[in-house]
C-alpha cells in the first residue's frame, strides 16, 4: 500500500515527497485594473485528481488574484514528497497529514500546521457484504490485507477500542482489492476514497467502516508551512488560505463544475471520470463537520488536536500542541 493509493488520494503513513514554486514578482490583472501577483507554490502531497478539485477552482476562479497571489501547484507522487520543498522555501505551503508532520518534526523540520480540509481521517477497513467488518469487534478472527508498515495504524485502532491485535490476521499484500475479491483475505486496510471506489465503478459495493468513527482521530489533508514563512510571509500564508477555502467552497457548491474542471485541466492524468466523481462524492463529506460548518473551511479546535494527539502517540509520535497553530487560520476567515 503506497501512501497515497492506487486512485490518487493519500495514505496516512510516514514518508516525505518535493519540486519547486517561484518566488518573484508577476503581473497580472485583477479586478480590472493592473495589480502586482507574487508567485507562490503550492506543494500538492499526490498527482493530480480530484483529491484537490478545490485547489484548481481556486486557481481557474481568480480566487488566489484577488489576493495578490499567483499560485503554482505543483504535483506530488512516489518521487515528489512534499517536506523537502515546503522546508527549503521552494514551495511556501505543502499538503501533508499529521503522521508525516510529525515525522518530520521528529527529524528537526520547523513545520506548524495551518489548516486541515480532512475533518475525518479517509482510513477504512472494506470488506464484502457476505463477511462484513461494520466495527472493531468484527475483526477478531478475520484476516486483513494491508502493508506491514502499516501495522502501527491497526494497533492504534485496536487499542482505542479494547481489541486484541493478536487475534487479528495480517496477510501482507499490495494496495489493490483483488485479494478480498478472490478471496484470500476478509477485509483490506484502504482509503475510504479509493479501494472502496475502485470496487464499486465496478459494481461491487463494498461495506466500509471508517476508522474515524471509532476513535482514530489524525488530521489528513492538512497545510503545512515554517516558522519562518509564518514570521515573514504571513500576509502571503493567509491569502493562499483564504483563497483555497473560497475554491473549496466552490466545490462543495457545484461538485460537477469542479469535477469538470479537473479532467479539462489534467487532460493526460489518466483520470476516468466516474471514478473522479464518485470519489469526489466520497471524499466532500469527510471535509465537512460541525467545526467547519461554524467556523469554515480547515478549521479546528484545541479538542481535535488533543484528540490527534492521543492517536499519535499509539503510532509512536510525540506532538505538543504548538505543532498546530491556528491563528493565520483565524486571519483567512475574519
Amino acid at each position: 500500500m503506497n501512501r497515497r493509493g492506487v486512485l490518487g488520494f493519500g495514505m496516512g503513513g510516514l514518508a516525505l515527497r518535493g519540486l519547486m514554486g517561484g518566488l518573484g514578482p508577476a503581473l497580472a490583472l485583477s479586478g480590472g485594473a493592473a495589480r502586482a501577483q507574487t508567485a507562490v507554490a503550492l506543494q500538492l502531497s499526490w498527482l493530480h485528481s480530484v483529491q484537490f478539485a478545490g485547489s484548481y477552482l481556486a486557481q481557474a476562479r481568480g480566487y488566489w488574484r484577488e489576493e495578490g497571489l499567483e499560485v503554482s501547484l505543483q504535483p506530488g507522487g512516489p518521487n515528489a514528497p512534499v517536506e523537502p520543498p515546503v522546508v527549503s522555501g521552494q514551495a511556501l505551503v505543502g499538503i501533508s497529514a499529521a503522521d508525516y508532520t510529525a515525522a518530520a518534526v521528529a527529524q528537526g523540520a520547523p513545520f506548524r500546521i495551518l489548516a486541515v480540509a480532512m475533518q475525518k481521517n479517509p482510513f477504512a477497513i472494506a470488506s464484502l457484504p457476505a463477511n462484513p467488518v461494520r466495527t472493531p469487534a468484527d475483526l477478531p478472527g478475520k484476516r486483513i490485507g494491508m502493508a506491514l508498515a502499516n501495522m502501527p495504524v491497526l494497533k492504534a485502532l485496536c487499542a482505542l477500542n479494547g481489541i486484541d491485535a493478536a487475534g487479528i490476521e495480517v496477510v501482507p499484500t499490495q494496495y489493490d482489492a483483488a485479494p478480498l475479491l478472490a478471496g484470500q483475505v476478509d477485509c483490506l486496510l484502504c482509503w475510504a476514497t479509493d479501494l472502496p471506489v475502485a470496487m464499486a465503478v465496478r459494481g461491487i459495493e463494498a461495506v466500509t467502516m471508517l476508522m474515524a468513527d471509532h476513535g482514530y482521530a489524525l488530521h489528513s489533508q492538512t497545510y503545512i508551512a515554517t516558522d519562518e514563512a509564518i514570521a515573514s510571509r504571513r500576509a502571503e500564508l493567509v491569502g493562499l488560505l483564504r483563497g483555497e477555502a473560497r475554491g473549496w467552497q466552490a466545490c462543495r457548491a457545484d461538485p460537477d463544475a469542479a469535477l469538470a474542471l479537473t479532467l479539462e485541466s489534467h487532460p493526460d492524468a489518466g483520470l476516468e471520470a466516474a471514478v473522479q466523481a464518485l470519489q469526489l462524492d466520497r471524499q466532500l463529506p469527510l471535509m465537512v463537520s460541525d467545526l467547519t460548518e461554524a467556523h469554515g473551511f480547515g478549521w479546528f479546535t484545541d479538542e481535535t488536536v488533543a484528540a490527534n494527539i492521543r492517536t499519535l502517540a499509539l503510532l509512536g509520535r510525540e506532538v505538543s500542541p504548538d505543532l498546530w497553530d491556528r491563528s493565520l487560520l483565524e486571519e483567512a476567515h475574519g
